[in-house]
């Protein structure tokens, strides 16, 4: 096989790749030799049919085939040999093929530029560790104690007043008649939680221990027989018993309920806690300085097929006028886009980095356990869509890439508050919101002066581009 590289133009090239005829024909013999043992014809055994016959028969066939498999695996290794990555799928032009001829061919590649990685060991940032005071401790764990209540029996002639563990059996009725689902034994209520029916709790208020009482309340929108649902039940309440909540004594008995070696264990594992409560919305913006300095990072040259298929995806939905309108602003974030996809994929091939199968998998589950109920959706969604797999992937890998950054890079350590925390986050909050403000007040302006065109240009103007997002087509093989 022989590569030449002509016609350079910037990052534009073209290869020429030449297989000499001798090289073509030891393909086709190979391939003949493969299938003599499978083809039967009549008049000759298995295994024993002259070449000559196969190549009359079989000829185009075969041709086809082999071309296809030396263009595929010849193309792959001129790209390895000369270190050239392709933005996209290169173009592959056939100039000389045949049976029994030499083969030529140019592939007309757009490469991808060189960009330069090794400011990113030296990139700058914000590292935040909150700093949980002991008075925040102390008081997420009076909170866990304050729901986690101890109960005791009161006496014989107490009322029940809120924060009391009620026990109650009940009989409902909707205008005298009973339904499904209407009876409750040993039911128990803290009074004020309103976690039965609304307002059930309060009617129990002042009861006490064999009290009969009647309560109405509204059946809920969930109830399981859908006839009765928003319909008023009377429920006639026999009170079982009462107990006052005691005050739970936070010691290290309390601490080894809750998991914890003894209550030192507890408050630090409270303390944590509470920084994992920021953690990750603090090291996410850590992350976003990382990118916005990887945006300040020289690039020669963007591939401009790449900017014209993230322009194309920028633009999905919008009408012909609004595309031509915003076009030179969604060149200008492709081209952010693109950059800071080149630097990143560069970092993590330097670097090796792979996302392997149970990486993927971890993050499949981490999606399930966000949504509660709907697990099976979620797995059948992963499993059905390649597509999104793929971009959790991709996620997962630039995930690796901005942690490997951060350590490679300069902190700027800072230990700070709660409070400091909570001001930081809003303030980054109102940012982005300040920010898609903008962009949506824009998009509005430019609706409502499309709106004022005549009737004429509206039907002109209102055909959507429905571009599909940008995927890497192979091109037709031309044959001159």
């Amino acid at each position: 096989m022989k590569v030449t590289i002509e016609n350079k133009k910037g990052l534009n090239k073209d290869l020429k790749v030449s297989i000499d005829k001798e090289t073509m024909i030891s393909y086709m013999d190979e391939k003949y030799e493969e299938i003599k043992g499978t083809v039967n014809l009549k008049g000759f055994r298995p295994g024993k049919v002259p070449k000559e016959i196969l190549k009359r028969q079989f000829g185009k066939a075969v041709f086809n085939e082999v071309l296809d498999k030396v263009l595929k695996e010849t193309s792959t290794k001129a790209l390895e040999e000369n270190k050239i990555k392709p933005a996209g799928q290169p173009k592959l032009d056939l100039k000389t093929y045949g049976e029994d001829k030499a083969l030529e061919y140019v592939l007309s590649i757009t490469e991808l530029p060189k960009v330069e990685i090794k400011s990113l060991e030296n990139i700058k940032f914000d590292e935040y560790t909150v700093k949980i005071d002991d008075n925040e401790t102390d008081n997420r764990i009076k909170e866990i104690a304050k729901n986690q209540p101890n109960f005791k029996e009161a006496n014989q002639e107490a009322k029940a007043k809120e924060g009391d563990l009620v026990t109650l059996d009940y009989n409902a009725t909707i205008d005298g008649n009973e339904f499904k689902g209407n009876e409750g034994k040993n039911t128990q209520l803290t009074l004020g939680k309103d976690l039965f029916l609304k307002g059930f709790d309060k009617q129990l208020i002042g009861v006490k221990k064999n009290d009969e009482k009647i309560v109405e309340a509204t059946l809920p929108e969930n109830f399981p027989e859908k006839e009765l649902v928003n319909k008023k039940a009377k429920f006639n309440c026999k009170i079982l018993s009462i107990k006052n909540a005691e005050e739970v004594k936070i010691d290290d008995d309390f601490a080894k309920n809750l998991g914890a070696k003894d209550l030192k264990d507890l408050k630090t594992l409270i303390s944590k806690q509470i920084n994992d409560e920021y953690k990750n919305s603090l090291d996410q913006l850590s992350k976003n300085q990382i990118l916005k300095e990887i945006e300040k990072i020289k690039v020669d040259e963007i591939p401009e097929n790449l900017i014209e298929e993230e322009v194309k995806i920028l633009s999905q939905g919008m009408s012909e006028e609004e595309g031509k309108k915003n076009k030179k602003k969604f060149e200008e974030t492709a081209k952010i886009r693109i950059k800071t996809g080149l630097i990143l994929n560069e970092f993590g091939e330097q670097n090796q980095i792979k996302v392997s199968e149970q990486e993927i998998q971890n993050e499949v589950q981490k999606q399930i356990r966000m949504m509660p109920g709907q697990e099976k959706m979620v797995m059948d969604f992963y499993q059905k869509n390649p597509s999104a797999l793929a971009s959790l992937r991709g996620t997962v890998y630039e995930e690796k890439i901005l942690n490997l950054i951060k350590e490679k890079g300069k902190a700027n350590k800072k230990d700070i508050s709660k409070n400091e925390a909570e001001k930081i986050l809003k303030d980054a909050h109102k940012h982005d919101h300040d920010q898609k403000h903008d962009d949506n007040k824009e998009k509005k302006i430019t609706k409502k002066k499309t709106a004022t065109k005549t009737s004429k240009e509206k039907k002109s103007s209102s055909k959507t581009v429905k571009s599909k997002p940008a995927a890497k087509k192979a091109k037709k093989v031309s044959k001159k």
